[in-house]
């Protein structure tokens, strides 16, 4: 996936967030002035919306979760195809830290 897409898509996600959540707290605020069956409606809408924005939340963890999975699966194969590389990236990066932290 390309980054700008990945970009756009978060960006469309935390926008989907929002509007939910200002729906939500919109409907809460109408049905703390109204009484009766209108209040009871508004707050039914308000958890409704809540809920929907739960439910996203939990399906971008679990796609998130599954990204960072076939990351770790990726690179895990990577080491196994080219463990001299690996190590050589390795050493080449803890000298460098190293570097970094000796001059401090």
């Amino acid at each position: 996936m390309a980054k700008n897409d990945l970009k756009a898509q978060e960006e469309e996600f935390i926008d989907s967030v929002k509007d939910s959540l200002d729906d939500a707290e919109k409907l809460l605020r109408e049905a703390a002035q109204a009484t009766g069956d209108k209040a009871t409606e508004l707050r039914e809408r308000a958890m409704l919306s809540l809920r929907r924005t739960r439910e996203a939340l939990y399906d971008t963890q679990d796609a998130m979760l599954e990204r960072g999975r076939r990351a770790a699966r990726a690179t895990d194969e990577y080491v196994h195809d080219n463990p001299w590389q690996a190590i050589g990236i390795a050493g080449l990066t803890g000298l460098l830290i190293g570097m970094l932290i000796s001059r401090r």
